[in-house]
C-alpha cells in the first residue's frame, strides 16, 4: 500500500518554506505522493452547512488556502521523486480546456508525477462564486472528464458536446504519462460511483467506516465488470483525516481519528481492505499548529504505518 501525506495548504502556516519543507521531508521518508485540496471560499454565513462542525461554519484556518495546483508545480520544482496529487479538485468549478492544458503542464514539468482526483464540490456559495450552475452539476462533470480525455489522447483534438465545443485543432503538449495521467473521482452515491466504474483509474473516499467503504469498492467494481471494465484495474485511494487523541476513544469514533495505537490499526485495517494507497491529511487536526508540528506528525504516521 503506498502512503501519502497532505501539504500545508491552510492557515498561517502555509506558504512557500512550509510546503519545501514537508514535500522534502515526506520524499525523503518515502511517502510516495503529496496532496492538496480545492477550497475557494469562507462564507460567513454558508448556504451549505459544513458536515464536521456544530455551527456549520468551516474551520477557521480555511480562511487561507492556497491554490492546488499552484502549490503542488511550486512543490514540484523542489522535489524529484514524490507524485502529485489532488483529493480533490471541484471540476464543475473549471473550464475543462483551460484545466486540462494546466494538469498537462504539471505533468510535464514534473516528468510525469500528476495523479488527478476530481469531485463534483458541494457548496452553494463557491458554486455561485465559480459561475457553475449546481443543478446540471453531473452532466457537466461527464462532458467535461470526456473532454479531458479528449485533450490529452486525441490529435488533432475535436469536441462538441452540450456544455463545451472544442474546433477540429491542435493542442499540445500531451502529458508524460500515456494514455493520461491517473483519475481518480470522489463518490459517495450510486451515480457518482457509476460514474467511478465507467470512467475513472480509481475511487477516493473519505470519512466512512473502513467495513462500508469495503462494501463501496466492491460494488463499484461489480459496476466496472457491468459496464465492460475490468474492476481489478481501479484503484482504492484513501484519505485519512487524521484526529490524534491522548485517550482511547470509544467504539463510535470515526476512521482514523484516536491514540496512536487506533491509528495503527486503521492503517493495517485500510491495508487489509485492499487499499492502494492511504494519504494522510493533518492540517486540521488537534495539536498540529505549525510547520514543525506538521513535520513531526508525518513522521509519527510514517512510523505508525510500518509497524
Amino acid at each position: 500500500m503506498r502512503l501519502g501525506f497532505g501539504l500545508p495548504q491552510v492557515g498561517p502556516a502555509a506558504g512557500p518554506d512550509a510546503l519545501v519543507r514537508v514535500a522534502r521531508r515526506a520524499e525523503e521518508l518515502g511517502y510516495d505522493d503529496v496532496w492538496t485540496f480545492d477550497r475557494l471560499l469562507w462564507p460567513l454565513a454558508p448556504r451549505t452547512p459544513y458536515p464536521a462542525s456544530a455551527d456549520g461554519k468551516l474551520p477557521e484556518l480555511s480562511k487561507t488556502v492556497l491554490d492546488p495546483l499552484e502549490a503542488l508545480t511550486f512543490v514540484a520544482a523542489h522535489t524529484q521523486r514524490v507524485g502529485l496529487a489532488t483529493s480533490v479538485l471541484n471540476l464543475p468549478f473549471y473550464n475543462p480546456v483551460l484545466l486540462a492544458r494546466r494538469l498537462t503542464t504539471l505533468d510535464v514539468l514534473s516528468r510525469g508525477r500528476l495523479q488527478v482526483g476530481f469531485g463534483n464540490g458541494w457548496s452553494a456559495d463557491e458554486f455561485e462564486a465559480a459561475g457553475a450552475p449546481m443543478k446540471v452539476n453531473g452532466k457537466r462533470t461527464d462532458e467535461a472528464l470526456r473532454l479531458i480525455k479528449t485533450i490529452w489522447t486525441t490529435d488533432p483534438v475535436e469536441f462538441a458536446g452540450e456544455h463545451y465545443r472544442v474546433p477540429r485543432s491542435v493542442i499540445y503538449p500531451k502529458p508524460v504519462q500515456q494514455p493520461h495521467p491517473p483519475i481518480y473521482l470522489a463518490a459517495f452515491s450510486q451515480t457518482t460511483m457509476r460514474r467511478v466504474a465507467q470512467e475513472a483509474n480509481g475511487w477516493l473516499p473519505a470519512g466512512l467506516p473502513i467495513g462500508r467503504m469495503q462494501e463501496m469498492f466492491a460494488s463499484i467494481k461489480d459496476m466496472a465488470r457491468a459496464a465492460d471494465r475490468d474492476p481489478s484495474t481501479l484503484q482504492l485511494i484513501v484519505r485519512a483525516n487524521v484526529f490524534l487523541s491522548a485517550k482511547p476513544l470509544g467504539a463510535q469514533r470515526a476512521a482514523f481519528a484516536g491514540t496512536p495505537e487506533q491509528l495503527r490499526d486503521d492503517i493495517h485495517a485500510t491495508r487489509a481492505a485492499g487499499a492502494d494507497e492511504l494519504h494522510f491529511d493533518v492540517q486540521f487536526s488537534p495539536g498540529v499548529t505549525s510547520e514543525d508540528a506538521m513535520v513531526d506528525r508525518m513522521e509519527q504516521l510514517w512510523e505508525l504505518a510500518h509497524q
